[in-house]
């Protein structure tokens, strides 16, 4: 069969498929590594199936902004997850679609009208200003173009480049230790604040775009580090065969953050903008060196 269409068939399972499954792993390794059974692998699709049935309670002030919001969360996701597998535009347009989902978000919570959705809001713009920037230095380092002779050196500043990378990722998926997925205590949390006053398919819309974005983070990280191989040391891989590869590096990578969230816990927040401006300088000082050396 031609290389071609293995790739794309590859690419269409991973599209279809991954969602699924991303964020059920997260919960099942994190469950595990805490010594308890948690629950189903196919619990976020129950959740969402269970919620799509029911119609949404929209607060008293509520205006149309609430109805649309979230099929402006979904959409945005769907571009993201489809630039990623498909990669029918340079991962630049990402952070456009990322600020487009966020102003979904954000707009829904600041129109219910609630002290938390205020709350939530504003840490999730703080979050947005400082991890844009990281998201969008590391896909201008990580696609350049330039290759070089092998060196262990290069090898392992690429690596540390794309640990340091994750850390970006975390605080756009709001996991530990920028935010907790697990409980709702106010003090400390932000997606969730946003999200209090949405029920029914509204919800079901929100955690279906979520668990688009968790699969393509995962993804967009996976390829960063298969285009870090194939530019810096022109290591040929074929088309299908990335794609392959891509989607064992993100199945890989949701075991190491579920069990990352087992072992982690939420910082203060007085924390969570030395920690963002070190990894932006982190990503800064990587960049160059894998790019130079």
């Amino acid at each position: 069969m031609n290389e071609l269409v293995l790739a794309y068939i590859v690419m269409i399972l991973t599209f279809f498929t991954l969602p699924i499954f991303t964020g059920g792993i997260m919960r099942k390794v994190r469950a595990r590594a805490q010594g308890r059974k948690g629950p189903p692998l196919l619990q976020n699709i129950n959740d969402i199936i269970r919620l799509s049935k029911k119609s949404p309670i929209d607060g008293v002030f509520s205006g149309i902004f609430c109805e649309v919001s979230p099929i402006f969360a979904l959409f945005a996701s769907c571009m993201i997850w489809s630039i990623v597998v498909f990669e029918w535009s340079s991962f630049i347009m990402i952070p456009f679609f990322l600020g487009m989902q966020r102003i979904a978000l954000t707009g829904y919570a600041m129109e219910t009208g609630t002290s938390f959705g205020g709350l939530g809001t504003s840490r999730e713009i703080l979050l947005y200003i400082a991890t844009e920037p990281i998201i969008i230095l590391l896909i201008l380092v990580a696609q350049s173009k330039m290759s070089m002779v092998f060196s262990w050196v290069g090898l392992v500043l690429g690596a540390l480049f794309i640990s340091v990378s994750i850390v970006a990722v975390l605080a756009e998926l709001a996991r530990p230790p920028f935010d907790d997925p697990r409980t709702h205590l106010e003090l400390t949390m932000v997606h969730e604040a946003m999200l209090l006053e949405a029920s029914g398919r509204s919800m079901a819309l929100f955690d279906i775009g979520y668990q688009i974005k968790i699969a393509s983070f995962m993804i967009f990280i996976s390829k960063l580090a298969l285009n870090h191989l194939h530019d810096i040391y022109n290591i040929a891989i074929p088309h299908f065969l990335t794609n392959i590869l891509a989607l064992f590096g993100a199945l890989f990578l949701a075991i190491v953050i579920g069990y990352w969230e087992a072992i982690s816990s939420r910082r203060k927040w007085t924390w969570v903008p030395e920690t963002i401006g070190l990894t932006f300088l982190f990503l800064i000082v990587f960049g160059t060196l894998v790019k130079l050396i």
